[in-house]
């Protein structure tokens, strides 16, 4: 998947489940992900809530389910910078 269909994915994801009440950025390999506390999604490099910092690919695999997330912690796959309880939330998003 390119970054801008995965972009897309995530837009897409958003606009059918709103929000989440805090900003996130998806820190990857191929750019920015962001995602505001209303659910508008682009590729800006703001300052956020929760950043997590994690491979295009490994962010394909938590989205798909084929990553679990816990996993991709504890290996070091993905890191979060912020408000840990607001990268809990995207839960509800994927």
């Amino acid at each position: 998947m390119t970054f801008e269909a995965l972009t897309e994915k995530i837009k897409s994801l958003a606009a059918a489940k709103g929000g989440i009440g805090s900003s996130i950025k998806f820190a990857t390999n191929a750019g920015n992900i962001f995602l505001t506390a209303d659910g508008t999604v682009s590729n800006d490099d703001l300052g956020a809530d929760c950043t997590i910092k994690v491979s295009q690919d490994d962010l394909e695999g938590l989205m798909s389910g084929a990553l679990n997330p816990m996993t991709a912690f504890m290996f070091g796959k993905l890191k979060i910078d912020g408000d840990m309880s607001v990268a809990m939330k995207l839960k509800d998003l994927f």
